[in-house]
């Protein structure tokens, strides 16, 4: 393809003591395993679903794109009025977006493998040692992928040594009587505890985490069952997990901007210095509030801004599509040929 190979980037970097950050897109994930984390595997488990309405949108609409058909509905739901229909199909429009969301995160946990084991031990350090690229030289991971491939790989390779944090922690549980820590007795995973020195961020939420009244929680595994058991037990109670599907950028960014986690994890990435290289990431037309996070880090001032993008590609489709549309970032942009990442095998 004629671009640059992901290993002269990371020495061009460390020579120039520049620090690199980096953002995962769904590719992360189709490169393990395309037969599970594609459009086309979601929007077949979308035509088994039980869900007659989401169904019929989307063989209608003749589309395997969650955002597309949302977007349509919000943009029928804002419209709505001119045309004067009924507040009653109003709120089934709504709720057949809602539907679409519920659907996404059923065919998400459906499709996942089941527990962290099922990734090969040699895949899994590998792609281990291509973040530690990043997170032990000072720089952040950010992911918009759902799914729980990152959190696994960084949660079995988890060493003293390793230097990722999410920014979740445990609190003593507080008496209400004493107003004293109960010995022996633990919170919830609750982010926030550790966001000061946190590098690890899902831009718009995954599996595992939660929102509950007072805080965002984050699910685990422990003995007694999988994080992936323990999740879709929630899911059949009604508790969905933090995921951002909204239409286009600007449905997106309402959504994150109203979420604290979210909110504080794209403020993260608009104030990064350095340097950021891409993996999987597309900047698709449903991606421009992450140009205007990496704009707003570009144009901070000389003092510790955002200098260059490295964005990966895997076909000369790709290559054309990013010289489409350079023009948007205010940063300089360079291409490099993805598969010389060599992230999982």
């Amino acid at each position: 393809m004629g671009s640059k190979n992901f290993s002269d980037i990371k020495d061009y970097l460390y020579k120039q003591k520049r620090t690199a950050h980096l953002l995962l897109g769904n590719g992360f994930s189709i490169a393990y395993n395309d037969k599970i984390f594609s459009y086309n595997a979601l929007s077949q488990v979308i035509e088994d679903s039980e869900n007659d309405l989401v169904k019929q949108l989307f063989s209608r609409t003749n589309t395997k794109n969650f955002e597309l058909l949302m977007r349509l509905l919000e943009d029928f739901s804002n419209l709505s009025d001119i045309f004067g229909i009924e507040p009653e199909t109003n709120i089934k429009i709504m709720k057949a977006h809602d539907d679409i969301q519920k659907a996404l995160i059923d065919a998400v946990t459906k499709l996942h493998p089941d527990y962290v084991f099922d990734i090969p031990e040699a895949e899994s350090k590998r792609c281990f040692s291509f973040l530690t690229q990043f997170l032990d030289y000072g720089g952040h991971v950010f992911s918009t992928n759902y799914d729980l491939l990152l959190y696994w790989v960084l949660m079995r390779n988890l060493t003293q040594k390793t230097n990722a944090i999410d920014g979740f922690g445990r609190n003593w549980q507080i008496s209400h009587d004493t107003k004293h820590a109960i010995p022996g007795i633990h919170t919830e995973l609750c982010w926030g505890k550790y966001k000061s020195t946190q590098n690890i961020h899902y831009l718009h939420g995954a599996l595992p985490l939660f929102r509950t009244r007072a805080e965002i929680i984050k699910e685990e595994y422990d003995m007694t069952s999988y994080i992936l058991e323990k999740i879709k037990a929630r899911i059949e109670k009604n508790q969905y997990p933090i995921f951002v599907t909204a239409g286009d950028g600007s449905d997106k960014l309402r959504q994150i901007v109203q979420n604290r986690y979210l909110s504080f994890c794209y403020e993260r990435l608009s104030t990064i210095e350095g340097s950021l290289i891409t993996y999987g990431f597309g900047f698709g037309e449903y991606d421009e509030h992450i140009i205007e996070a990496i704009n707003k880090a570009a144009t901070k001032g000389k003092e510790g801004q955002l200098w260059s993008i490295y964005i990966g590609v895997f076909s000369e489709g790709d290559i054309r599509h990013i010289e489409s549309i350079k023009e948007k970032f205010k940063c300089k942009v360079h291409i490099f040929d993805a598969k010389t990442a060599n992230i999982w095998r």
